[in-house]
């Protein structure tokens, strides 16, 4: 089973970055999404990789945002995969069945017609109103969210605008975990801030 924190990595990349990321994952984080934009498939592949070793030795699981080379190049654990990337069943036809695949999903169709394509686990939402990314769809509440889990048997995932705060309204609808990207990344101290997601999401198991 899938880890239930994904801390994404600041899409703006660089030392601090990482330095969040190294944060977070001594203070427990499962997993790691890598998201950068704005930069060379080079920049990329060069911080994905940084991302994917340090995980390795710390052991947390490492996942690459919409790019399957970039996450095979590195040896990373997994892909996520958003409405414009590459269809789920073409990933998993060219990962195999190790690779973790994750989708994007914001309603029960969607979500049902990606795992019947062979995801693992899926990123729902928005749940609440975020900035952290332009141009999303409108927030789809932890109803929309409640909806989703219903209808599939892998690990939702709630994404956007989470805070340790919503942690408990989102597991009570049937999310299995949530994933985050200023909740820790702007955070005056990401280890901290880590830590108090987990303890919601263990306490209320």
């Amino acid at each position: 089973m899938i880890g239930r924190l994904h801390v994404l990595t600041d899409p703006r990349g660089g030392r601090a970055a990482l330095a969040t990321l190294a944060a977070a994952v001594a203070a427990g984080a499962p997993v790691v999404q890598v998201r950068r934009k704005h930069c060379t498939d080079r920049e990329l592949y060069d911080f994905a990789e940084v991302v994917a070793d340090f995980c390795a030795a710390a052991g947390a699981t490492c996942i690459v945002n919409d790019r399957l080379d970039v996450a095979l190049a590195v040896g990373a654990a997994g892909t996520h995969l958003g409405a414009h990337d590459l269809p789920v069943a073409a990933v998993r036809k060219m990962a195999g069945p190790d690779h973790l695949v994750g989708g994007t999903a914001r309603n029960p169709r969607q979500a049902r017609e990606l795992v019947a394509a062979g995801a693992d686990y899926l990123g729902v939402g928005p749940a609440y109103a975020t900035t952290t990314k332009l141009g999303l769809p409108d927030p789809i509440g932890p109803a929309g969210v409640a909806a989703v889990a219903a209808a599939v048997d892998v690990p939702v995932i709630a994404i956007g605008g989470v805070t340790a705060e919503r942690v408990p309204e989102l597991l009570a609808v049937g999310a299995w975990g949530v994933a985050v990207t200023a909740a820790v990344s702007e955070a005056a101290d990401p280890a901290a801030a880590t830590e108090r997601l987990l303890q919601q999401l263990d306490r209320a198991r």
